[in-house]
């Protein structure tokens, strides 16, 4: 297998089409340290190059109050050579085809990384979700669906929830595609509510999938609940899954936060107390005032710059990409970070902290329990054979730990840091399926 030339001796980082900076930019420098420890043929450098397809549409969506507004929105098939596209569809004011590219390029190794049968697509809307009623939520999703409905399917492309979309939308998006194709079409999307197809555990998956690999890894370090402190930056869905299952095994969850800011308690935060209360309310805002939630404990009041800089054992980024950057990596004081959100650390941040001699456990590792629950959902919509709860959190497990101590001894084996040895697994998983269609070497050897 031939790689084409590297400074250091390995193959070429593959290239990008896009403006430098950009956060797809970013994100395939991740491949650079990884290529030194993978000999890919030049047709997967290649193929590695470009996503497959991208899609930009123009959603027309009619007001409440009987206006017309237009959404810009996204989908990205990045690569499928180990099968349909798999990735979420998120509604947020930043989306950009940018992001949604970056987005399917993590995904891409993300599923060869867990060893599914899917390449990398994600999906997205420019908007502010809570800005609009239900009802306008509803039009604006099945009005995505009339728009990219020749570019998904089953077979194709399988969406799933993400940033401020979840198993209603999904929900909405299937019934769309079904009466698009005459057919009711369950596995077009994933993460839709159980009573339509969806599966027992998805909601929860991501947020789990993140405990499972925290349960073991951290052992390894000698840290146990008993003396591990945790913060956690996004109580979003995912962020207040893993802070519920950590609080549950007796880890002290010590600060929190969400868009609005965060609470701080060096005794613990009571996380079932604040879940209960986000649920009711939507934000921690009204947290800081509320006598009822006050009455829980001392929460001294701390902005998400705050919380990232506390002197705590573990930092769990569950937020937005780009958390952790060159301006505020050497404030990071956590022995261990957990990436839950997707891209939350910058490559000029990786740097840093390596020097200070944090480990990252990479995205595309902690934060696959959402994609693997929806490649078991995916299986049971072909099969009409529905799992257990109990199945499910088994098999998600199984499948968590299992890949996990592949990238760790990765990391041992060739002295790496976690996320170059994740996008190794990944990548010589990626590299033997685009081989295995025919490379230069190949041919010219026949």
């Amino acid at each position: 297998m031939s790689g084409r030339p590297h400074a250091n001796g390995g193959p070429t980082v593959p290239g990008v089409a896009i403006m430098a900076g950009s956060l797809f930019t970013d994100a395939s420098k991740r491949l650079e340290k990884a290529l030194k420890y993978v000999a890919i043929s030049d047709d997967a450098g290649e193929r590695l190059k470009y996503p497959k397809t991208s899609l930009s549409v123009s959603i027309p969506v009619r007001m409440d109050d009987g206006s017309l507004k237009i959404f810009p929105g996204y989908r990205v098939r990045y690569d499928d050579t180990r099968g349909p596209g798999k990735g979420g569809v998120r509604y947020h004011p930043n989306v950009t085809m940018d992001e949604v590219q970056s987005l399917a390029f993590w995904m891409t190794f993300k599923c060869a990384l867990l060893n599914l049968p899917f390449g990398g697509a994600k999906g997205g809307i420019t908007l502010n979700p809570k800005e609009l009623s239900r009802a306008e939520l509803e039009r604006l999703s099945r009005g995505y669906i009339e728009a990219i409905a020749d570019f998904i399917g089953p077979d194709v492309d399988i969406l799933a929830p993400d940033v401020y979309t979840n198993e209603m939308m999904m929900g909405w998006m299937m019934d769309q595609y079904s009466i698009i194709c005459r057919k009711i079409s369950p596995a077009v999307v994933t993460g839709k509510p159980v009573t339509m197809g969806g599966s027992q555990g998805r909601n929860t998956a991501t947020g789990t999938g993140a405990f499972y690999i925290m349960q073991g890894m951290l052992p390894k370090f000698d840290q146990y609940p008993e003396n591990t402190t945790v913060a956690v930056q996004g109580f979003g869905n995912a962020g207040m899954v893993v802070a519920q299952c950590l609080y549950q095994d007796g880890y002290k969850v010590v600060a929190i936060s969400d868009s609005q800011g965060g609470i701080y308690n060096e005794q613990g935060i009571d996380i079932p107390a604040v879940i209960n209360y986000k649920q009711q309310h939507r934000t921690l805002a009204g947290m800081y005032c509320d006598q009822a939630i006050c009455d829980l404990g001392e929460n001294q009041q701390i902005s998400n710059a705050q919380l990232l800089a506390l002197d705590v054992d573990v930092l769990i980024p569950a937020a937005l990409e780009n958390q952790i950057t060159s301006d505020n990596a050497d404030q990071v004081r956590a022995r261990y970070i957990f990436e839950v959100a997707n891209g939350p650390t910058t490559t000029a941040a990786d740097d840093i902290l390596a020097s200070k001699g944090i480990y990252v456990f990479p995205d595309i590792l902690v934060n696959a329990g959402g994609v693997t629950v929806s490649y078991f959902e995916w299986v049971q919509n072909r099969s009409g054979l529905y799992w257990g709860a109990k199945e499910v959190n088994d098999r998600l497990k199984e499948k968590m730990v299992e890949e996990a101590e592949h990238v760790w001894k990765i990391t041992q084996d060739l002295e790496v840091n976690v996320r170059t040895a994740a996008y190794v697994h990944a990548l010589n998983r990626l590299s033997e399926a685009m081989d295995a269609k025919g490379t230069r070497d190949y041919y010219q050897d026949s």
